[in-house]
Order: C-alpha cells, then structure tokens, then sequence
C-alpha cells in the first residue's frame, strides 16, 4: 500500500502502482487538506464571490458570470465538451498513472475538489478501473483538457474504461463494481482536467522504459563487444575521469564490470590500434543520453508532486489566483530532450549491427549468415534497424518549439508538451526493436568465436537471450525473433 499525500510521491513507488498492481490510499493529513479547500470553494459559493471556473465561464468566456443555479451544470458541461480527444487510446499503463497523479495533484489541499471525488479516484485505482483515453487532442498548456476530459467522464459515470482485460462502458462496470457516479459540483470539473497530468503520466511512463533499456543497451554491447574483439583499453577509468561526467564515468564501469573475465575481447595493438566510434565511444554516448534521462527524472519528480490546475485557493479561500501552473512548458522540453537522448541509443546501436553483419568490416561470416549466399541470414535486420533510426530522427523533431494560439487568442502560447511525450514513447519502442536485433545478431557473433570464451556476466545474459531467440541456422521470419527479444527486453529483470 502506497500512502499518497500530494508531496511524495516518487518514480519508484509510480512503477509499483502502474506495473505492479499496487495499492493506494490517502494520508490523513491530505484529506485534512481536501477538506479545509474544499469548504473554502462552498464559502466562495456562498458569498456570491466572482471566481473563475468556479461561477464564470471558462477560457474566451471567463468573463461570462453563471448563474447560482447552473454551477454544478456548469462542471459537467465543461467536461462532455472538453471530451474531443481521438486517435487510438493511450496504454493501459499511462491511463492508470493518469488516474494516480491526478489524484496527488488534488490532495494537496489547493484544488477545492470534494473529499468523495478523491475517493472515487483512489476506487478506480484500486479496483483497476482506467479510462479509455484517446491520445491526440491536447494542446498541453490549459492542462491536458482533452485527455483528461475523458478521465472525468469516468467519475461521472461517461465514457468508456478498461476493465478485466476488456474495453466496456463505465456504466456496465459501475454496475457490476456497485459503484455511484459522481455530480460534480462547483470547480470540481475544473480541477479535473486543468493539469499536466497526461503528458507527464506518459512522461513517467516513458522515463521507466527509458532507464531500464538505457542499462540493457550496455549489457547489449558488451556482447557486441565480444562478437568483434573490442579493445577493452577504450573502457579504463583514467580516460574517463579526465574528462569528468559522472554518467560516462559510470557506464565505462559497468561495462568493464559485465566484460571482467572475457577472453574475446583484445587489447589495444592485439587486433587493432583503436575501435570504431560505436564501440570506442559508448561510454561517451551512452553517458550523455544518461545525462539527459537524468535531467528528465528531476523535472518529473518535480512534476508528479505538483498543484498545476487554475485558479489554486489558499488561504481558506481568502486568496484565490488565477495563474498558468498548468502550461505543460517543462515538461514538453523534458519530452524533447528524452526524444534525442534515446534516439541516440538507437542511432549508435545500429551502427554496431552494421559493424557485426558487414563482411568488410570485420572477419564473421557475412552477414551473419549460415550459408552466405544461399541464405541471407541477418542482412535485413540490419535495413530494418536503418529504418527505424530514420523514423526516430523524425519523431526526434521538438514539439515544444511550436504554438498554436488558441480560445480566441486568450490562450496565445502552448507548449504541445503532450505529443512530445507521445513521440518519445514511439521512439523508445523503436529503439528497443533496433536493440534486439543488435542483441540477436550479437548472440550469433559470439557463437562464431566461441560461447566458452565469453565473460562469466555475459554467459548468463547469453543464455537467457538464447531461451528467447534461437540460433540462426537456417533463414527463417526474423520479425517474429525481433517482436519476441524486444518484449523480453521490455518484461525481463535486470542489474544496474
């Protein structure tokens, strides 16, 4: 059980919601908070006091003033026609981190929500029910209005979600969870969906997956590097102290801690003077997408425990100030910079599969294949890799340097935040299938020069791999080898 409090939460304890099914439940303190901001929104009520979103119209019609009478239709309106989200729906796993971070960002105290809406949030978490939310459609400035629209409809009792396995109607599952649909009153639609919570849902997603491919891609290339007799000198700690980044300095070391013991890998005049930069430079590489990874997880931590609606109430209602929290500007930077850091990845990746299939290249047999000529063995694994690292260039493009102005040029600046993270998810999908095909054609590398030979650390991840992937002794449909290795990758545990 995850006790959630509005102020730390942190990345680790989002994997074991998200992936592991953990349970939640709010601190005492918290819902101290939701209480106190919540009778401050009924006094505001009470008083007849002006106050955005909460008795006005929202965006161009701020400045329209709603009746006493029509406040809590005034939510639910907001809701059904901010619900214009399309395209195909986001994971599972995005929409339940959704439903989590929302739920921090309310109990802080600062958001006026109901202390039953809260709880209807943690029940969804709870009893793993998670909104079907179409991925394209927000703007990523006046919160992810869009998206989480669709999140809200849910605590209404709209739209659809999933559930067991299936897509069904929040009805249907209301009725069988026996579960009551929310009324939203006064601000409580608002609060809802003004937030950056979708594109930093998908950013913690994305941050995840991330780090856990960024430490398999140096188990891969350790393998690599046997496969083609890499000098190991490249590795040795002074050549990276000099230079002083503490991410190079630490992937040299793990990968001479995974190569220890190898006698496939050389010595600098052994084989060659000097390596290939795909090989020579991987800590070089590797260690600057790791500087960005670690600059996207600062801004995330920052972000999953912040209040990003408008207007935010303090002071017992005594202040309420209409602000831009929830301009999704970090985050969509973040997004950009992940997007470079793990094309990257890809980008060195492939480089090296072309160093292990290219006959001129090095002394395997071209092509890794069986019976070259006669069969193509690992040729287009390689044009398939090309291809995608082509494609990451493209998805690599900032989505944070565009704005299109919008709600009658009230809202003149967005940050598009939320399809940066979404093209940085695409990307790290990407990059995972370029690095299984470098972890298949690696496994054949080091058949060829002896299994026998390879480093304790790299005997083990060899034969995992090999329960996933089998020899290639004859041609066969690669893509279904590729698809398999990269959900191993993507499910398996391993070291740091």
């Amino acid at each position: 059980m995850v006790e959630l409090t509005g102020d730390s939460l942190t990345l680790g304890q989002i994997r074991q919601i998200c992936f592991e099914g953990e349970l939640v439940a709010i601190s005492a303190v918290s819902m101290g908070k939701v209480v106190e901001s919540r009778a401050a929104v009924e006094k505001i009520v009470a008083e007849k006091r002006t106050i955005y979103g909460i008795n006005t119209g929202f965006g161009k019609f701020s400045d329209v003033i709603i009746a006493e009478d029509d406040v809590n239709d005034l939510q639910l309106n907001l809701i059904r026609s901010h619900a214009c989200g399309v395209g195909d729906p986001f994971p599972e796993v995005v929409s339940r981190a959704m439903v989590l971070l929302r739920l921090n960002a309310l109990i802080k105290g600062f958001s006026g929500i109901r202390p039953v809406t809260a709880e209807q949030l943690v029940t969804l978490l709870n009893s793993h029910i998670h909104p079907v939310i179409p991925q394209q459609g927000s703007l990523g400035a006046s919160g992810d209005l869009a998206p989480l629209s669709h999140l809200a409809l849910v605590l209404a009792g709209e739209g659809k979600v999933h559930y067991k396995g299936n897509v069904c109607t929040t009805q249907d599952v209301y009725r069988q969870e026996g579960l009551k649909p929310i009324v939203l009153q006064a601000k409580e639609g608002l609060a809802l969906i003004n937030g950056t919570q979708t594109m930093t849902a998908m950013g913690v997603i994305n941050w995840l997956e991330a780090s856990d491919l960024a430490y398999q891609s140096e188990w891969i290339a350790a393998l690599t590097m046997e496969g083609l007799g890499g000098i190991i000198d490249a590795f040795h700690p002074a050549i990276h102290e000099v230079r002083g980044y503490p991410q190079q300095i630490a992937v040299a070391e793990r990968l001479r801690n995974i190569l220890s013991g190898s006698k496939l890998i050389t010595r600098q005049g052994e084989k060659r003077v000097q390596d290939a930069y795909s090989l020579r430079c991987i800590p070089q590489v590797h260690g600057a997408s790791w500087q960005a990874l670690d600059y996207v997880k600062e801004k995330l931590e920052i972000e999953v425990n912040a209040a990003t609606d408008n207007p935010l109430i303090f002071d017992g209602g005594k202040t309420v100030i209409s602000g831009g929290n929830f301009h999704g500007q970090p985050i969509a930077i973040a997004m950009d910079f992940m997007k470079i850091a793990m094309a990257e990845f890809a980008s060195i990746s492939e480089r090296r599969i072309e160093r292990l299939v290219n006959p001129q290249l090095s002394d395997l047999p071209p092509f890794l294949s069986p019976q070259p000529g006669l069969q193509s063995g690992a040729m287009i694994m390689q044009y398939c890799a090309a291809s995608l690292v082509s494609e990451n260039k493209t998805l690599a493009h900032p989505a944070s340097v565009d704005s299109i102005p919008s709600s009658a040029n009230q809202e003149d600046h967005v940050s598009m935040g939320t399809i940066a993270a979404r093209h940085a998810y695409s990307i790290i999908q990407n990059v995972r299938r370029v690095l299984a095909i470098e972890c298949i054609c690696a496994l054949q590398a080091v058949e060829y020069r002896g299994v026998e030979k390879i480093a304790p650390q790299t005997k083990s991840f060899y034969e995992e791999a090999r329960k996933v992937v089998a020899s290639i002794n004859v041609d066969r449909v690669f893509s279904e080898d590729i698809e398999r290795m990269a959900e191993w990758l993507n499910k398996g545990k391993w070291p740091r």
